[in-house]
């Protein structure tokens, strides 16, 4: 039996931790512990006893990390143990910001992960080496699997499970949750923010502008203009203070100005496309579903229920 470990510490997420247990507990075809580096854990509302310590890490064949503070210090001991683990070959998973506890061993270095998109600025500037995508649901490399927050947990269970036993046994799981089995990991968290720079800083002013201009059909000059500065440089010190190129900036605005549009009305796509600053429907198409995951269809049906 596929031997499975979920590791607490105190401000674990009760839903996070919760997930994997039942998830891979209700196949049947998994042994699921609980293990830490104490024996109780604040939960904040509640207290949880763990029954093992974190030299069951070196008996499990998956380790799950669910969600804690992002800032909570991660015990040497955990990393050291995650670290033996890993080169035994054993399969390590996290679950929203449990990314923040896989990348302070290191193992993520160079690797594509995921966390829940409201961390995924602060673990990109902790973990630099890390290639921290924060549009997806989950990201498998093989080894080492991460997930964004909440319901995505259960989306990276039931792949682990499809990929372990195949997805007849994961479909009777997310029955069993009351879910799709295939909400495929590439598919976006839908919640698209563009970068933002600092408070004070330097481009702020030019990123309010961009933001109520972003309708307009603006180029890179007419930001450079604006800004009061060469083409170069707006790109040199877009890269410094928001990690994006202004016309990256500015079509991420637009499509988070799509989505808003999609969820509180019926105008057709078309009429969105170019309220948004897009020049042609196909254009805003393809832009919006490289920028969410999902075509701009499919996410007005998911917040709306309806159909353009």
């Amino acid at each position: 039996m596929h031997e499975v470990a979920v590791v607490a510490m105190d401000t674990v997420v009760p839903f996070d931790f919760a997930t994997p247990v039942d998830a891979f507990n209700w196949t049947g075809r998994y042994r699921v512990r609980v293990c830490g580096p104490k024996r109780t854990v604040d939960a904040g509302c509640f207290e949880l006893k763990v029954p093992h310590g974190l030299e069951l890490l070196s008996e499990v064949d998956t380790i799950v990390l669910p969600g804690h503070d992002p800032g909570l210090k991660v015990p040497k001991q955990l990393i050291e143990a995650l670290r033996q683990a890993a080169a035994r070959g054993t399969r390590i998973a996290s679950i929203c910001t449990g990314a923040f506890v896989f990348a302070a061993t290191g193992l993520l270095d160079g690797r594509r992960a995921t966390t829940h998109w409201l961390g995924a600025e602060e673990l990109a500037a902790r973990f630099p080496a890390v290639e921290v995508d924060p549009d997806v649901l989950y990201v498998d490399n093989g080894q080492f699997l991460t997930s964004a927050g909440a319901a995505a947990g259960l989306d990276l269970c039931l792949h682990m499970i499809r990929r372990d036993h195949g997805s007849a046994v994961a479909a009777d799981a997310a029955r069993f949750a009351v879910m799709p089995l295939e909400r495929e990991g590439g598919q976006a968290q839908f919640i698209v923010t563009p970068p933002v720079a600092p408070q004070g800083a330097e481009l702020e002013p030019l990123l309010l502008w961009m933001q109520d201009n972003a309708a307009k059909d603006l180029t890179l000059e007419d930001l450079a203009r604006q800004a009061g500065m060469s083409t170069r440089t707006l790109n040199r010190r877009f890269r410094e203070q928001t990690g994006s190129t202004p016309l990256q900036w500015l079509h991420r605005a637009r499509v988070r100005q799509a989505q808003h549009l999609l969820e509180t009305t019926r105008d057709p796509v078309e009429l969105i496309a170019s309220k948004v600053g897009f020049g042609s429907a196909t254009a805003f198409r393809d832009r919006f579903k490289r920028i969410a995951g999902t075509s701009p269809q499919s996410y007005r049906a998911a917040f709306q229920g309806c159909h353009n």
